[in-house]
Order: C-alpha cells, then structure tokens, then sequence
C-alpha cells in the first residue's frame, strides 16, 4: 500500500510519498500554491500517477494542544480533499515535525537556500513516518 504525506503551509504543500510496501517515506516535493483547488487538481493526477491509497495530512496543533488558525486551515483544506478524492485521509498530530525536519537537513550540511526549498517535503516525510511507525505497532501487537 502506498501513502501520501502532506504537510501543509500557508503557501507551499510538503509531499511525501511512501515506498510500495508502506514502510519508507521519501520527501517528494515542495509545491507552491495559489489556492486549494488546484491544490485538489495536483493531487488528483499525483493518487492516480503513484497509486496511493490513503492520505496522511499533519495535524498543527500547538504545543499546549490547543487548536489555532493553522488548524482551521488544515480542517478546510481536510474538507476539500474529502469532496473531491475518495480515499482515506488522516490526520496526524505534526508537532515538531519542521524543526525536526530542519534539524536532519542542517546535519546533511545542506544550504540555507536549499533547505527553504525542500524544508516542507521533508516535513511531510516526517509526518508519513510518524504514521507509518505506529501503524507498525499496531501490526506487531
């Protein structure tokens, strides 16, 4: 089963795409955006082109846990998926995942340049992992 990880900013969508059997996530891109619905478009053509088969889309809540306008964002950008793509999507607490994210591209020695152009997709891996460990416990228990 192939997943798709998304992690999604006020500008840019980081994507992140898992390996055939479901166990590895791999950075995919950093797509920049005007708008949801096309947004929806890139990500119709990319389930059908890599046949994905569930979504995992980062959840912001803050570090209180609490839900701020970052959730709203991603509840509406939820929403507009789930009209127009029928496969399942969940969500995934993303906490730290960008700092997490920066932290592995500062230690692969990577530009500054070059991390602001892939910072996004390698948060997406990181929210794809997330999910694809814990679906792992599940499995093992």
């Amino acid at each position: 089963m192939r997943y798709l990880g998304l992690d999604l900013g006020t500008k840019t969508l980081g994507v992140a795409i898992s390996d055939k059997t479901g166990l590895i996530a791999s950075p995919y891109e950093t797509k920049f955006y005007e708008n949801y619905e096309e947004l929806i478009t890139y990500l119709e053509k990319l389930i059908k082109e890599k046949e994905i088969q569930k979504i995992i889309l980062g959840y912001p809540k803050n570090m209180n846990n609490t839900l701020g306008d970052a959730v709203k964002r991603t509840e509406e950008f939820k929403k507009l998926i789930l009209q127009n793509i029928t496969i399942p999507l969940i969500l995934v607490d993303e906490r730290l995942s960008t700092v997490e994210a920066l932290k592995n591209l500062i230690d692969m020695d990577m530009s500054r340049k070059k991390r602001k152009k892939v910072i996004d997709s390698y948060a997406a891996a990181i929210i794809l992992d997330t999910y694809l460990k814990e679906e792992g416990r599940k499995i093992d228990e």
